[in-house]
């Protein structure tokens, strides 16, 4: 065999090492493909699985009645007939019988200040008009005896039996008799006038209800000294003020230019800040003629049509004049949302509730009309979170992150 021969049987080591390298990157390139399959994978899982962030709204209980609304005003619960209760006499207040919240009735008492020299006074005055009518009494007898002397004489004299100067006695004596019955009547006329000024001085020192009401405010203690119009240092005006809880009433601000919109007895729905739940009809009672510069608004008085006794002077209150007196149904409170709440899944309407845990519950809903700036739903509640314009992404029982904007 020649030498030629023997070289081809020699193994090529460049071709073998070519296909080996060719086999490994072949194997590299597999793996990196996989591997960003399974990294693209867990990015869609991930993305797929993601909170959604969501804005939170709340499921509220409103009435009907705001669709009838021509207009929405503020005010305060103040009672028409009020007084704070004083006294024309100067003195130290020596009894005081009611406290905050007592009901009284007119005539009542409900203080008293130290009224010993006035009683004095009176007893005097008293005294003086018993020795008037004891001495116009005595006055009654002496011209009595004067009458009967006078008729004596006159027979005594027609049948000439006594002097005509005893005659003249006779008369005289009876005109200064009955002179002095006149004098007196006038005596007791004065000791009577004395009398009811002295009563009227007593009188000033009780202080009475003017009215029926309630005592709202309690000034003074006893022992303090109550002169009138508080004019003394460390002294008191009012000792109690006082309101008729029958008259009470709302008053509103209302713009000037709205006051188009008001007329008297136009229907009024109250509702107080106190009681947000409590809803009473009203009626337009009057228009204050005059404009508070300061403000550009008119006094509305609101008057009450249905009365509760939580109602308390100085409450805060909203006023809704409406178009029309609401119905029964009008006035009963419903469910709504605003509608940004309410969204499209499959062709129906939808709701997101929000739960405590941030998960979504898709709950359907069924919508019922607008409400000024809400929307009237059913299968949801008052007080439920809901997600306000929910993205597509979010699903039933899908994580939420809450927007805080």
């Amino acid at each position: 065999m020649s030498t030629n021969d023997l070289s081809k049987l020699t193994i090529d080591r460049s071709k073998k090492a070519f296909v080996g390298g060719s086999r490994s990157r072949k194997k590299w390139w597999l793996s990196i493909a996989a591997l960003i399959i399974v990294v693209a994978g867990a990015a869609v899982f991930r993305s797929g699985n993601r909170p959604v962030s969501v804005e939170l709204g709340t499921v509220a209980s409103a009435f009907p009645t705001q669709a009838i609304t021509t207009l929405n005003a503020t005010g305060r619960v103040s009672a028409f007939r009020k007084a704070a209760v004083s006294t024309k006499a100067s003195g130290k207040l020596e009894y005081l019988g009611v406290q905050e919240g007592s009901i009284v009735k007119a005539g009542q008492v409900l203080a008293r200040i130290e009224n010993k020299d006035v009683i004095a006074t009176q007893d005097q005055a008293r005294a003086n008009l018993r020795a008037a009518k004891a001495n116009s009494e005595q006055g009654l007898a002496d011209l009595r005896d004067a009458e009967a002397n006078l008729r004596r004489t006159e027979d005594l004299a027609k049948k000439n039996f006594i002097s005509g100067a005893q005659l003249d006695t006779a008369i005289a004596r009876h005109d200064r008799a009955k002179a002095s019955v006149a004098a007196l009547s006038g005596q007791i006329g004065v000791a009577e006038a004395n009398l009811r000024a002295a009563n009227v001085g007593v009188e000033q020192t009780v202080i009475r209800a003017p009215f029926d009401g309630v005592i709202l405010t309690k000034n003074a203690n006893v022992g303090d000294i109550i002169t009138p119009f508080s004019s003394a240092a460390d002294s008191k005006g009012a000792v109690v003020n006082i309101a008729d809880m029958t008259t009470l009433e709302v008053e509103a601000d209302v713009s000037e230019s709205s006051l188009s919109k008001i007329s008297p007895d136009m229907p009024v729905e109250i509702q107080l800040d106190a009681f947000p739940d409590l809803r009473l009809l009203g009626r337009v009672s009057r228009i204050v003629p005059t404009v508070d510069r300061s403000k550009a608004t008119v006094l509305v008085k609101v008057a009450f049509v249905e009365k509760d006794n939580r109602v308390l002077p100085d409450m805060s209150a909203k006023v809704a004049f409406l178009q029309r007196a609401p119905s029964a149904d009008e006035r009963k409170p419903v469910t709504a949302v605003q509608p940004a709440a309410v969204v499209k899944r499959d062709g129906k309407d939808v709701a997101f509730v929000i739960a405590d845990n941030n998960t979504a519950r898709m709950v359907a809903v069924t919508m019922s009309g607008k409400l000024g700036d809400l929307v009237q739903v059913s299968g949801i509640k008052p007080g439920d979170k809901v997600a306000l314009k929910p993205d597509e992404k979010l699903k039933d029982g899908g994580e939420v992150v809450i927007n805080k904007k």
